[in-house]
């Protein structure tokens, strides 16, 4: 805090101070209010005076805010009655608001917020609600809309005073929505009289709250008529008085009466019916009042009234007839002329609600769409001009978008103009023009070419006419951008590039050969800044136009018998790598496979005469011809022609090319799963199933040789299950034979019956039952085996056999239920820890399809389950709660009643809780994870019966008791509502109070969480007396760091609303239904509560002239003069400033926090992600990355290298050099010594933060009194030398 009397600096400089004792000087010398006030104050009024007694007693009624519902209560709890003389009445059970505080009509509910409002206004409009509720009660009415309608017409010819009948209009406006249009066109004349007679009145200098009532009274009137009414006079001299109050002076008039006009020409009833007119009958009328006023007010110095007139023309242009569109953009164009930067913007808003309308031909058609382009580009801002500029293209864009919709083919004959003048925009120095000129022939591509590809014609001729014409006229606009001077948008240029690719490159490819060439030159060109938008762009050419067309317009230029090895076009084999797809199949087997195994002859020659280099780069780049294949084998055209001629080529790569059999098993599953499209594809690929397998079988089951990881045959399986899907089932039947005598020999090594079982676990679900029941009697003995490895294997087939989906497997299920219930059973004893995740999930199968007759094999199987809570294996742990989950949902369905099912549950688990401290621990987790999943089924009673036993376990002695414990804790503050928590609240304070010292401190982090969301739902005084005196800082500092949190959170989101509010773009016109939507933003108190708030004052933009370049006057005769006429201050620069919200490092990296980094920036108040870890659905964060194996484990694979063994590999610690500068020490002798390549050691002195400290201050002062001491004795001791 300030010190009193003092100013900080900076300020003083600023005050006029005044002299001690003249500080009353600083009153305003003005009096006016004053001496008015006094004058009134002791002079009586002239004229006859309001104020009566029932005025006095209302404004008593209204400052002692009194707005109660029933009847007042006297001093002695009796109502107050009313005496009239000696008689006593029943009149006075209510206030004077009786009749608006229970009005049951939906129509007036808002009014009822105004009841203790301080407005004036709105305290009159429940005065005046509640007298017309009486007199409609008093008649016994039944409070309808047109009751309320009837009764405000007739005391609005009755009121006097604005102030009520701004009350009475308002009212009215409400009233009117809701009366049926049978009422108002009944009445029409009559209200229409009393309306105009109110409009006529309040027009002038009257209330405008009446003002903007009445008009919105009026335009739900005549929105209401019939077509027939607006053939007479009268009707269209109603609608003309309208029309004048949008141009009104006061802006939410002006906005209400505009508001109205456009609802009457787009919304009116008839508009909507069978026999609608397609153009309303005030739409001439209106056109001509907008020319009318336009070309009235057109040369005068004050353009308000024009502007408003635009405002109104952008929202009612799309409702006008064809000859009054024309009309009306015809005077549009002209005052455009004027040069006024405001009008010709509110200009361009008209046109851009015209196009952006999408209207039919009775509107605006395709010939007059033409005609507005063309004359629009008499009006092209200078390229100096941003803002002009990019509101012209944008309205170009909207008006080519909807001359393609009317007519494409016209549209395409006024594209290559827009082309030319958005590739002209390149040029300028706004970033911010160069992303829209681009973003604007990218859409016009879209939407205008893109509809008609197929009608444009054939490109194959050098000069193509038509369609085709215009096309090739637009790219090569669009190809001379790639000239030098447009260096600076060469990204934008090659954005257009790839969208014409996408767009048309497959049928203009001969127009297109050129321009590949163009690209392939610039990207050999050396320090090419834009590599990645350029290979887009040919990635993008590859894939439309296909391969083969790319290659033959920029061949690769390597053919193996290369002097140079620089290899300049290389960069198109990964282009055609990441993008070829759905081309010929044939051409990779033409092309690339001869120029692979030439390569690769290249390549062994080269090693074998020793240069290693050349042959390692021929080896390389063979690898990547084949790295295509996939890519060919991606939705091919051709696969029943092709897929033959190559099938023997790929067969002979998979036995004999190790290192080209990921990639061609990667072509192999492409091809089923993407080039299978039709029958006969699927005939073809499937025909060779009987050579593929083999192939992949003995590959599979080669045992990999030294240091190839195993982590490569992982491809050659998947791509055995994908091919066996193709197969037919008698041969996976054979082959399954075949596998079975390979497992049952007993020469056969441990690693080749693996992998044979692996093949077992492929073929197992897709065998007839006869098989399935031969392989299910060989696994059996496997089940017991001691092997680990093999029983898991085992396991692994009767997962797949009980979870498989094909009918064969539903079907042994069912008639093995018995044998596999006493199967798993009987292995539980013998089953070991790695083969506990498939074990697992053949219990999940087998539990989904259990009735009630099982609940004792479910029983029995409780115990594993529950121990496997603590499984080291995360698969069996995530299966283990899985398995938790769907034996309660067993018990549901075996019981009617879910809460009696969900207690019996209960109950059967809790039996662990007599167990070892293991059992305990484990039986804890299980029953976070029932009460996370089955909180709906419990009740409050067993919830809290849980956790009165759960807190006794907080006591004990074992650590991973008390974890499990407050796990369940957290959770059942999360599930549990503040009502249910409360009562058990002291128990689960005083337990966790009670904890030991040392498993306190242990799982200190924990229980701060768990005081958090205490502190959260009972606050902190609650949870502050129940705790202990040693808890308080603990709760002290959660308080603090909810309270920051909570700010921070404020103002990050303050922040980034304002933001999104700066750089949020205005929303445009809505539809119909939006401009006859009933907002509640129209309240009509907002002139009285933003009385204080300062208006912000509106400037004239003002307009700047580009003098003609070297010293040449202006000639105001051109026709491009407008261009001349600028919005935006030519000298001056916009500087964008990008904001995030990420950290930004020292040296100016952006840090991004991912996993648990990431996780401590997160609001506090999300708890989801927490809570589902602790109950086992997802897995802890920071796990290491990990894979799948062969038989569905998660395998970890370490990132990198690390350090271990002894030599060269043994880990060595890190040094910390505290002693800076050592590496200056001389070998001998005292000092410090040059060293090379490195700055002197006498120049720098390091920096330490610690040494602004205090306490340091001493010791850190005298270090530098010695080193100077040192050099200045060293310096004597030269001297003397």
């Amino acid at each position: 805090m300030a010190r009193s009397g003092r100013l900080r600096p900076g300020v003083k400089q600023k005050l006029n101070r005044w002299k001690k004792g003249h500080s009353s000087e600083s009153n305003p010398q003005s009096r006016r209010f004053r001496d008015a006030a006094r004058s009134r104050f002791y002079s009586r009024a002239a004229g006859p005076s309001d104020l009566t007694v029932d005025v006095l007693k209302l404004h008593n009624e209204l400052q002692s805010n009194s707005f109660s519902i029933g009847p007042k209560e006297g001093p002695a709890g009796g109502s107050v009655l009313e005496t009239e003389g000696d008689a006593l009445t029943e009149k006075t059970g209510g206030t004077f608001l009786s009749g608006l505080s229970d009005c049951s009509n939906l129509t007036f509910s808002r009014i009822q917020r105004y009841w203790e409002s301080g407005s004036a206004a709105h305290k009159e409009i429940c005065a005046v609600f509640a007298a017309v509720t009486e007199v409609i009660r008093s008649q016994g009415g039944k409070e309808t809309e047109t009751e309320y309608f009837a009764a405000l017409m007739t005391t609005l010819e009755a009121v006097e005073t604005e102030e009520s009948v701004a009350a009475v209009v308002y009212l009215l406006s409400l009233a009117m929505k809701r009366v049926p249009a049978a009422v108002l066109r009944k009445e029409f004349s009559a209200t229409a009289k009393v309306l105009m007679r109110l409009l006529a009145a309040q027009a002038g200098a009257g209330s405008v709250l009446a003002l903007r009532r009445t008009v919105c009274c009026l335009s739900t009137l005549l929105r209401r008529q019939d077509v027939d009414v607006w053939t007479f006079p009268s009707t269209l001299q109603i609608y003309h008085g309208l029309l004048s109050i949008t141009v009104h002076v006061k802006p939410k008039v002006r906005k209400e009466a505009q508001r109205g006009v456009c609802s009457i020409l787009r919304g009116s009833d008839f508009m909507f019916g069978d026999s609608a007119p397609v153009i309303h009958p005030a739409a001439q009328s209106t056109a001509k009042f907008c020319i009318n006023k336009i070309e009235e007010h057109g040369g005068s110095t004050e353009g308000a009234t024009m502007l408003h007139l635009l405002g109104l023309l952008k929202e009612v242009l799309p409702c006008f007839s064809v000859r009054a569109v024309k009309s009306c953009c015809e005077t549009l164009l002209r005052v455009m002329t004027l040069g006024n930067v405001m009008v010709t913007a509110c200009s361009m808003q008209a046109f851009h609600g015209l196009f952006a309308a999408k209207t039919g031909p009775s509107t605006l058609t395709a010939e007059l769409n033409a005609q507005i382009i063309t004359a629009l580009y008499d009006y092209l801002p200078s390229v100096n001009d941003l803002q002009p500029l990019l509101a012209w293209l944008t309205v170009m864009e909207k008006a080519h978008c909807n001359l393609s919709r009317l007519q494409g083919s016209l549209c395409l004959a006024h594209l290559p103009r827009i082309f030319s003048t958005a590739i002209s925009c390149l040029l300028s120095p706004h970033t911010q023009l160069l992303s829209v000129a681009a973003a604007t022939m990218k859409v016009l591509l879209q939407e205008c070419v893109a509809p008609f590809t197929t009608d444009i014609g054939d490109f194959a001729s050098s000069s193509p006419s038509g369609p085709a014409s215009h096309v090739c006229k637009m790219f090569r606009v669009v190809e001379e951008a790639l000239a030098y001077r447009f260096y600076a948008s060469w990204a934008s240029v090659l954005d257009v590039l790839t969208t014409f690719f996408e767009v048309i490159g497959s049928q203009a490819s001969p127009a297109m050969t050129q321009c590949l060439q163009a690209l392939c030159d610039l990207r050999t060109t050396p320090h090419f800044p834009y590599v990645l938008e350029l290979e887009r762009a040919v990635g993008m050419a590859v894939e439309k136009m296909g391969a083969e067309t790319v290659l033959r317009a920029i061949p690769l230029q390597i053919d193996g018998t290369e002097e140079n090895l620089d290899f300049p076009r290389s960069w198109l084999i990964p282009v055609i790598r990441d993008h070829v797809k759905h081309t010929q199949l044939a051409f990779f087997n033409k092309y690339f496979l001869p120029l692979a195994a030439k390569l690769k002859s290249r390549a062994v020659e080269l090693a074998e005469s020793g240069q290693t280099l050349e042959a390692k780069i021929y080896d390389t780049l063979q690898w990547q011809i084949w790295t295509t294949l996939p890519g060919f084998c991606t939705r091919p055209t051709d696969t029943v022609v092709a897929f033959k001629n190559i099938a023997r080529t790929l067969g002979t790569a998979i036995s004999d090319r190790p290192d080209l059999r990921p990639t061609v098993c990667q072509a192999l599953r492409a091809l089923i799963s993407k080039g299978c499209e039709n029958d006969a594809d699927h005939a073809e690929v499937s025909r060779f199933a009987k050579n593929f397998l083999p192939l992949l079988f003995n590959v599979y089951c080669t045992q990999p040789e030294s240091g190839e990881s195993p982590a490569q045959r992982l491809p050659v399986l998947d791509t055995i299950k994908m091919y066996l899907t193709l197969a037919e089932q008698k041969l996976v039947c054979g082959f399954l034979d075949k596998a079975k005598e390979k497992l049952e020999k007993s020469d056969s090594s441990a690693f080749t019956r693996l992998s044979v079982m692996d093949l077992l676990v492929a073929m197992a679900p897709l065998v007839d039952e006869t098989s399935m029941d031969q392989m299910y009697q060989m696994i059996l003995p496997f089940l017991q085996s001691k092997d680990h490895s093999i029983q898991k294997k085992a396991y692994r087939i009767l997962e797949v056999i009980c979870g498989g989906t094909q009918d064969t497997c539903r079907q042994f299920v069912h008639k093995h239920l018995d044998g596999l219930k006493v199967t798993l059973l009987g292995s539980l004893k013998s089953a070991s820890s790695p083969a506990k995740r498939p074990r697992l999930m053949c219990l999940i199968h087998i539990v989904k399809q259990l009735s009630v007759e099982h609940q004792e094999f479910i029983v029995a199987l409780l115990p594993e389950v529950i121990i496997c809570m603590k499984e080291v294996s995360i698969g069996a742990r995530r299966n283990g709660y899985t398995l938790l989950v769907e034996i309660g949902q067993a018990f549901l369905k075996f019981h009617s009643d879910g809460q009696e099912a969900i207690t019996q549950y209960l109950a059967l688990v809790y039996a662990g809780l007599t167990g070892s401290v293991t059992m305990i621990s484990c039986t804890v987790l299980a029953l976070t994870r029932l009460v996370f999943e089955f909180k709906d089924k419990m009740d409050v009673a067993t919830i809290e019966h849980l956790l009165k036993n759960i807190c006794l376990l907080l006591q004990s002695k074992t650590r991973d008791v008390v974890k499990s414990a407050l796990s369940l804790i957290k959770v059942v503050l999360f599930v549990m509502d503040t009502s249910g928590l409360a009562p058990q609240l002291p128990l689960l304070v005083e337990s966790i109070g009670s904890m030991r010292d040392d498993t306190r401190r242990y799982f200190r982090t924990k229980l701060k969480n768990i005081f958090t969301k205490l502190i959260r739902k009972f606050g902190f005084e609650m949870i502050d007396s129940m705790c202990a005196e040693e808890y308080h800082k603990v709760l002290v500092n959660i308080r603090k760091a909810e309270a920051r949190n909570k700010r921070l959170r404020t103002m990050k989101r303050n922040a980034s609303e304002l933001e999104s509010e700066d750089e949020t773009p205005k929303p445009g016109r809505g539809s119909i239904e939006d401009v006859l939507l009933e907002t509640d933003s129209d309240d009509e108190g907002t002139e009285e509560k933003r009385k204080d708030v300062k208006k912000r004052q509106v400037q004239k933009r003002p307009a700047w002239l580009k003098e003609g370049g070297d010293d040449e006057p202006l000639n105001f005769l051109d026709p491009q003069v407008a261009q001349r006429v600028l919005a935006t201050n030519p000298e001056l620069r916009k500087r964008s400033d990008i904001k995030h919200d990420f950290t930004v490092a020292a040296d100016g990296r952006l840090v991004i926090a991912e996993g648990p980094r990431a996780k401590a920036n997160n609001d506090p108040e999300d708890e989801a992600g927490d809570i589902l870890e602790e109950v086992g659905v997802k897995s802890k964060a920071g796990q290491k990355q990990r894979f799948k194996s062969a038989d569905g484990d998660e395998m970890q694979v370490d990132s990198g290298y690390q350090a271990g063994g002894s030599g060269i590999h043994r880990p060595r610690p890190l040094k910390k050099n505290k002693d800076h500068g050592a590496e200056y020490k001389a070998m001998k002798g005292r000092g410090d010594v040059k060293r090379t390549g490195k700055p002197d050691p006498f120049a720098y002195i390091p920096l330490n933060k610690s040494q602004l400290n205090r306490r340091n201050k001493a010791k850190v002062s005298g270090q530098f009194k010695g080193l100077v001491k040192n050099s200045h004795r060293l310096h004597r001791k030269k001297r003397t030398k």
